[in-house]
Order: structure tokens, then C-alpha cells, then sequence
């Protein structure tokens, strides 16, 4: 191992470090890169010259039509969030459903799927959705256990249905990736993939894993009915119930079939479709009075707050990326996976782990630009197909937001929980959610048809 790979494992080992001990993650990316770059330099391993390639790398960033989406899809979700939209959808779909068994806990997924497709933000989400239904499943007297692990699990649904700021990040990230990968195998004509293909290739998996947890909520209905009574609420019913059920349901599935269709109908790009899901939820807010001078204010704020965040952390990951790359540190990743015994399935495997632990202690965000980029083009090297390598990403990424005990999403949730749920309720529930988040990714492992069909059926 020369000194260049030498340098190249220390700069990995002092980011994880620093981001543990609560760093900020740009300003880490960006300082550790300057270091270990001045070290390089110093022992003659860098070429201190890649360094002129920053201002471009960054003017490409800001110029990136892809990433306007991002503050777009952002403002869309917290919108319909601040707004009450999202409320009104849970209540409503609660007594549509709350009178059979598990029927409250199935509302709260479908809200959770519809939720994740118009917000896209994990936390946001878990966070909303422990609001507004956890106290109601309490109510109802559903288990402590399974409300939690329900909640959590739908709440992070927004990992992997579309359109999502984590495929967003992800698919931008994997189109740059594989580029390079296929020009290093000598492949000049290299096939197209963009944030539209991951788009459609999470869609049906996104699908899948809902009916797994409608199905196992169903199950817990018919084997264990006292831990999901029927919610008894008789004061909405017949045809008020179906208006009721109409306004606050048909609003925003429209809004978010728009979006994503005409993504995916090749009738507008994602900044574009971003763009009118933005006005859409803010017409929304207007037609339900719920828009105001505060709320408008506080959409703004927070949407500019996690926009600085992302592009933060994506300009200090492009100095970290470089000094990796000018360190050698990508030839020894390819390297060190191609030979590894079972070949291909040896190297997604361990990749797989890899990024399934770093989801206990780094955000999406973090991994999408720092993971990412390192690991995935000795996969892409082998010939994979980038919408399934993407897809497995992302469902990855989601089991590690619920896996004990660092899961992200327990957090959120036990930030808003009553004092009469414990943590161990919260930790003990979601549990049986992971198993059905892990079937489903080796479901989609072994069959890469469920995220590769529909591309290629809209596309080809």
C-alpha cells in the first residue's frame, strides 16, 4: 500500500470521526479534504493541481438544473404540512377506516405513503405523523408497540416513494457516477440515466413495501385483534363521510399524481414538475384559508434552512471527493472490491452493510454524497444496472433510519411521544416493520425486474 492509499484510509477514518464528536458536516468535509490534500502535497502523493478543477465542480453544482428541484419539493411538503392539509387527511381517513379493525393503523400507513410522495423530508414526516395519530391510536386503544412501529415505519416511506429529495440527491449523485464508470470500461455511448429513471424505478417497489405493511397490519388484526381495535366514530358516516373523504383526499393525490406524472410522462423535468407541486400546495393552503403571512413565513424559513444544508454539504463534498480521488483512494476502493471471493455478490453485499450501519450515525444526505460516490463505481464497473443500484440505496438507507438503536426515525418519534409510551415500546414496535423493510430488499435483490420494468416499459 502506498502512501497516497495510506492517506486515503486516514482521511475516511478522521470525517467519521469528527462527524461522531458532532462536527458540521460541510465545514468537516471541506477542512478535513484542505488537510489531508496539504499532506499529500507535502509527501508528494497529490497533485495539488486537481485543486483547479473546484471552481468548475462548483459552478456545475450551481448551475445544476436538477438540483433546483430540491428547495422546490421541499417547500411543496412543508406546505402541505404547515397548512393542516396533512391533518385533515389523517382524520378523514381515520374514519373512513377506523371502524374495522386495524383499520386506523392502515390510515396512518396510506397517509404516511401519501405523505412521502409530496414531502419527501423523513423527519418532517415522523415527526407530523406522531402529532397527529399517535395520541388518536393511544385513544383508541391501540398497543403502545404497534402504533410506534407503525408510525415509524410509514413516516420514513418518503426515503424511497417518489418524487423524494433523497432520490433527487441520489439519482444526481449515480448519473455523474456511472458516466465515468462506463467511459472507464471504454464505453463511449453511454445510455442515458437521469433522476427520472430512479424516479420510476422506486415506484413500484415503493408500492410493494406499503402492501407489506398493510398486509402485516391486517394480519395483527385477525390474530391479535386487541392490539388494533376498531375505532368507534359514528359522528361522519354515508354521504358527508364520502364528501369529507373527497375534499381532503382528492386535492392532494392530484396534486402529487401531477407531479410525479408528468415526470415520468416526459411533460415537464423535475424542477419544473418541483415548480408547479410548490404552487400547487400553496393554492391548496389559499382555497383551505389556511394560508397566512406567519405560515407563508415559516414555510420560507424552513425551506431555506434545509436548502442551505443540502448545498452546504454538497460543496464540501466535492473537496472531500477530490482529495480522495487525488489520494488514490477510488483505485484502491475498485480494487480491494473486485477481489473479493463470490465476486459481484461478495462486493453488494458488504457494500449493502456497509451503508446499512452508516445509517445509524450519518443522514441520508451525508451518505448520498460521501458514500455514494466512493462505493459505486466498483459496482457500476461490473456491469449494473444503475436504476436497481439506486433503488437498493435507498431502500437500504430507510431500514437504517428504523433500525435500534440509532434509527433516526426513533428519535423523531420519542421527541413528540407522550411520557406514557417508552422507548423500549417505540424500539420493540418497529422492529417487525425492519424484517418487512429487509424482505422487501431481498425481494428486490432477487428480482431487480420490480425497479428495471417500468423504466424501461415508459423509456424504451
Amino acid at each position: 500500500m502506498g502512501g497516497g492509499e495510506l492517506l486515503a484510509i486516514l482521511l475516511l477514518v478522521s470525517v467519521c470521526g469528527l462527524l461522531l464528536l458532532g462536527y458540521p458536516v460541510a465545514f468537516t468535509l471541506a477542512g478535513v479534504g484542505v488537510l489531508f490534500a496539504g499532506l499529500g502535497i507535502g509527501f508528494e502523493v497529490f497533485n495539488w493541481r486537481l485543486f483547479a478543477a473546484l471552481p468548475s465542480r462548483y459552478f456545475g453544482v450551481m448551475t445544476n438544473e436538477v438540483l433546483v428541484a430540491v428547495p422546490l419539493f421541499v417547500f411543496m411538503g412543508v406546505m402541505l404540512e404547515r397548512s393542516k392539509i396533512a391533518e385533515d387527511l389523517l382524520v378523514t381517513l381515520g374514519q373512513l377506516f377506523g371502524r374495522l379493525r386495524g383499520g386506523l393503523g392502515i390510515s396512518v400507513t396510506l397517509v404516511g405513503a401519501v405523505l412521502a410522495a409530496s414531502t419527501g423530508i423523513v423527519g418532517a414526516t415522523v415527526i407530523a405523523m406522531g402529532l397527529l395519530s399517535l395520541p388518536t391510536m393511544l385513544r383508541a386503544g391501540y398497543d403502545h408497540r404497534l402504533a410506534c412501529g407503525t408510525i415509524c415505519a410509514s413516516g420514513t416511506l418518503g426515503q424511497i416513494i417518489p418524487p423524494s429529495i433523497a432520490l433527487v440527491l441520489l439519482g444526481d449523485v449515480l448519473a455523474g457516477t456511472y458516466s465515468e464508470s462506463q467511459l472507464a470500461r471504454g464505453i463511449v455511448a453511454v445510455k442515458p440515466f437521469s433522476v427520472i429513471d430512479l424516479f420510476a424505478g422506486a415506484f413500484i417497489p415503493g408500492l410493494v413495501l406499503v402492501a407489506l405493511y398493510v398486509i402485516y397490519l391486517t394480519a395483527v388484526a385477525f390474530f391479535q385483534p386487541q392490539k388494533c381495535p376498531p375505532l368507534y366514530d359514528a359522528t361522519v358516516a354515508g354521504w358527508a363521510l364520502a364528501r369529507k373523504v373527497a375534499t381532503a383526499l382528492i386535492p392532494p393525490a392530484f396534486l402529487v399524481i401531477a407531479v410525479l406524472g408528468s415526470i415520468l410522462a416526459g411533460l415537464a423535468t423535475p424542477s419544473e414538475a418541483a415548480s408547479f407541486g410548490a404552487v400547487g400546495a400553496t393554492l391548496l393552503a389559499l382555497l383551505r384559508r389556511q394560508l397566512s403571512l406567519s405560515v407563508l413565513r415559516e414555510v420560507v424559513q424552513v425551506t431555506t434552512r434545509i436548502t442551505c444544508m443540502v448545498f452546504g454539504i454538497l460543496l464540501g463534498a466535492s473537496v472531500f471527493s477530490l482529495t480522495f480521488r487525488g489520494l488514490g483512494g477510488d483505485r484502491m476502493v475498485a480494487e480491494f472490491f473486485t477481489s473479493l471471493p463470490g465476486g459481484f455478490f461478495s462486493a453488494l453485499l458488504l457494500i449493502m452493510i456497509v451503508v446499512f450501519l452508516l445509517g445509524f450515525i450519518l443522514d441520508f444526505i451525508e451518505i448520498v454524497f460521501i458514500v455514494v460516490p466512493i462505493v459505486a463505481p466498483a459496482l457500476l464497473m461490473m456491469d449494473v444496472n444503475p436504476i436497481w443500484l439506486g433503488v437498493m440505496f435507498a431502500m437500504n438507507l430507510q431500514t437504517s433510519f428504523l433500525t435500534p438503536p440509532f434509527g433516526w426515525a426513533l428519535f423523531y418519534l420519542r421527541g413528540v411521544a407522550p411520557a406514557e409510551v417508552r422507548t423500549g415500546d417505540i424500539y420493540r414496535g418497529i422492529l417487525p416493520f425492519v424484517l418487512l423493510q429487509l424482505v422487501a430488499l431481498a425481494i428486490l435483490a432477487q428480482f431487480p425486474a420490480l425497479a428495471t420494468w417500468l423504466p424501461s416499459v415508459i423509456f424504451d
